[in-house]
């Protein structure tokens, strides 16, 4: 007999008046860096910015190179930093803002694949998830509680 494996998944939508205040300094701290993104091939802007356990935040973006597309994504640039710098802390919070250069508008982002695959390694390292906060047009956070709402299937979990 055929067996399913079936996983819900799902985001929280947070109008800008229902923002904490943690949430709104993140992400404002994501949108502070997000114009000095590296991005001459793309020209898509990516800024991140991660809380620590500790109240320590990190910030970083987007760095292309004209190998493109081999870059480094904001999300694994700033988890990277802060891991290197801070590798007993647990991460909390990753705040992710993004936008196309020729736009005033922001573009509604997730992190790719390998920026997913790598949060999950983070979660697994501590033992927790990491909150996820992406920014969109409308000034909505839309929220991950962690990783498994955004990569329900992670490498990981083949043999769950």
């Amino acid at each position: 007999m055929t067996k399913k494996i079936e996983i819900k998944v799902s985001l929280q939508v947070f109008p800008k008046s229902e923002w904490t205040a943690e949430d709104g300094d993140l992400i404002t701290k994501a949108e502070q860096v997000l114009e000095n993104a590296h991005a001459p091939y793309s020209n898509f802007l990516v800024g991140a910015a991660l809380l620590l356990e500790n109240g320590e935040t990190f910030v970083a973006n987007n760095q292309e190179n004209v190998s493109f597309p081999v870059g480094v994504c904001a999300e694994r640039a700033v988890l990277s930093y802060a891991m290197g710098n801070r590798p007993n802390v647990r991460p909390v919070k990753l705040a992710i803002v993004a936008k196309r250069r020729q736009d005033a508008q922001l573009a509604t982002v997730t992190p790719c694949g390998l920026c997913r695959q790598t949060i999950n390694e983070y979660e697994i390292k501590f033992g927790h998830p990491i909150e996820i906060l992406m920014l969109n047009p409308a000034q909505e956070i839309l929220k991950a509680s962690g990783i498994d709402q955004l990569l329900p299937f992670r490498f990981n979990d083949l043999n769950s």
